[in-house]
C-alpha cells in the first residue's frame, strides 16, 4: 500500500492524508459496485487495501453524492466523485488518482481484473 501511495502522492500533489482518504474512498466505492471475484483479486493484491476501504465505507459524498442519490442507488461515478471532492481533491486531482490507482491495479491484479471491474461500473471508463 506504501507504494501505491507514494506513486498517487507523486503524481497528484496530494499529501499523505488526502491520498489514503481518496485510494480509501475508491476502494470502499469498488467493492460496493464492482463484481466480487474481481475486487476480491484487486484487494488480494492491494495489501492494506481491505482496511482502508474499510475506513471509507460510511463516507457520505456532500452535494454530489446527494444528487447522485436522487438519481436511484448510491448514485454510482457520480457520488464516488462528489466523495472525493468532499475530501479536497479537484477533478484534475481525482483523474489523476483514478487512472494511477488502475495502472497500479493492473500491475498487480492483472488486465483481466481490471477489465471487468470497469466493464461492471457504468461510467468508470470515463475516469480510468
Amino acid at each position: 500500500m506504501d507504494e501505491l501511495i507514494s506513486r498517487l502522492m507523486a503524481v497528484s500533489g496530494l499529501n499523505e492524508e488526502q491520498t489514503r482518504k481518496a485510494v480509501g474512498i475508491i476502494l470502499a466505492f469498488l467493492e460496493k459496485e464492482g463484481p466480487p471475484t474481481e475486487i476480491g483479486q484487486l484487494m488480494a493484491a492491494l495489501p492494506g487495501a481491505q482496511e482502508l476501504a474499510a475506513a471509507e465505507s460510511g463516507a457520505k459524498g456532500g452535494m454530489l453524492g446527494a444528487i447522485g442519490g436522487l438519481m436511484g442507488g448510491g448514485g454510482g461515478v457520480m457520488a464516488l466523485g462528489g466523495q472525493l471532492m468532499g475530501a479536497g481533491l479537484s477533478m484534475g486531482q481525482i483523474q489523476t488518482v483514478s487512472k494511477e490507482m488502475f495502472a497500479v491495479g493492473r500491475e498487480k491484479a492483472g488486465e483481466d481484473a481490471m477489465g471487468a471491474i470497469v466493464g461492471a461500473i457504468p461510467g468508470l471508463g470515463q475516469f480510468v
